[in-house]
């Protein structure tokens, strides 16, 4: 388990958060939501031990492993990608490596051996012996195939690096796992691995991410940054924002009944206030006007910007006619001979696609698309 007690962070005069008291438990995974700054990332290195909060305490449970989704690509650039997999569970390489280093001396002591015995047993209980190959079974499920394991880290693509990362993150069981935005530069298969990986996970997962999908697939509780704190939610996202938009709506109708109700006894004060027969009935509504109390509507650090495009006449059958469109881009060409029909009310992902394929559709495409202006388009971010 691991618990967070009063915990303060401020940056000068600015606060992210303060007072947090929050417990994660085995068996849930917890998505970590906010809007960009709000302090999401920071959170995440408080609850590691990579920052230290101004005030209150993370509580670790005795003998838990904590393993973090590192960002530095270039960290293990000497490593070999299967060693930098099992450096997720820094111990056991310790213990391999002094193994190793014993077992190659020349004259072999007494202590020696007793030293190979306690090793040996502490390798075994953390199933040491299986340790290369669940490596390679992470590694092989997130695309990194056998023929990349004994390259160094250098050799690989920032995307190939990524994945490796992911990996030793998750590699060893560890007690608690924090990942922050894991699926970026991920490809849908390994997105869709990570999901399932996530979903079956017995400890504890806490993962910041802008994925709405992938939240609502793998969380149980949502914990939302904002409002300068951060509060828990069961349930995925979808949850979190159906909760949360209902009880500002309850919230703002509230806060209408007490005006109207507020309006009608300053009223009822104002004219009878002076008159003799009414002034007790006057003091008992003063009384009751003091004690109406507005509800506080804190401000959001949320924006949901959107772009809007009124249709000047009705959507018919077809909303994107595509037919014959090519592009080439110096010396390559990029699409050939693309037809296809949009329908209103159709979704369409584009993926696994080079990067230069999508600004070469798009600029061909869409252009023409939002110049006739055939819908609405709302784009929301979290």
């Amino acid at each position: 388990m691991l618990q967070v007690a009063d915990v303060t962070v401020q940056f000068g005069s600015r606060k992210l958060f303060e007072d947090v008291n929050l417990k994660f438990t085995n068996g849930n995974c917890y998505g970590v939501i906010g809007a960009n700054g709000a302090g999401k990332s920071t959170f995440l290195k408080v609850l590691s031990g990579e920052l230290e909060p101004n005030k209150g305490d993370v509580i670790l449970g005795k003998n838990e492993r904590m393993s973090v989704l590192m960002q530095n690509q270039n960290a293990f650039d000497n490593e070999t990608v299967l060693r930098t997999v099992m450096l997720g569970h820094k111990r056991l390489v310790e213990i391999m490596d002094e193994k190793e280093k014993l077992y190659s001396k020349e004259e072999f002591t007494e202590e020696d051996g007793i030293r190979i015995s306690e090793l040996e047993e502490e390798f075994a209980e953390m199933d040491g012996w299986s340790a290369e190959s669940d490596a390679e079974i992470l590694l092989n499920a997130l695309g990194i195939h056998n023929e990349f394991h004994y390259m160094l880290m250098k050799e690989l693509t920032g995307e190939q690096k990524v994945k490796v990362l992911l990996a030793q993150a998750l590699f060893g069981n560890p007690d608690i796992l924090l990942l922050d935005e894991p699926t970026n530069h991920l490809d849908v298969a390994a997105i869709a691995w990570l999901e399932e990986f996530l979903m079956n996970f017995e400890n504890t997962v806490i993962v910041v991410s802008h994925d709405r999908h992938f939240l609502n697939k793998v969380c149980t509780h949502i914990a939302d940054c904002d409002f300068g704190k951060i509060t828990m939610y069961v349930g995925n996202y979808d949850f979190w924002y159906e909760y949360t938009q209902m009880a500002q709506r309850q919230m703002r109708e509230q806060n209408k009944k007490t005006e109207a109700k507020m309006k009608e006894l300053q009223e009822f004060i104002a004219r009878f206030s002076a008159n003799a027969s009414k002034s007790k009935q006057a003091t008992s509504r003063k009384k009751l006007l003091d004690n109406l109390v507005l509800e506080d509507m804190p401000v959001s650090s949320r924006r949901f910007p959107f772009v809007e495009f009124k249709p000047d006449r009705e959507i018919g059958n077809d909303m994107l006619m595509v037919e014959g469109l090519s592009k080439t881009i110096g010396d390559r060409k990029v699409l050939d001979n693309v037809s296809f029909t949009i329908r209103p009310n159709e979704k369409v992902a584009f993926v696994n696609l080079p990067l230069y394929f999508y600004f070469a559709f798009f600029r061909q495409c869409f252009a023409f698309w939002f110049m006739r202006k055939r819908k609405a388009v709302r784009r929301y971010v979290i």
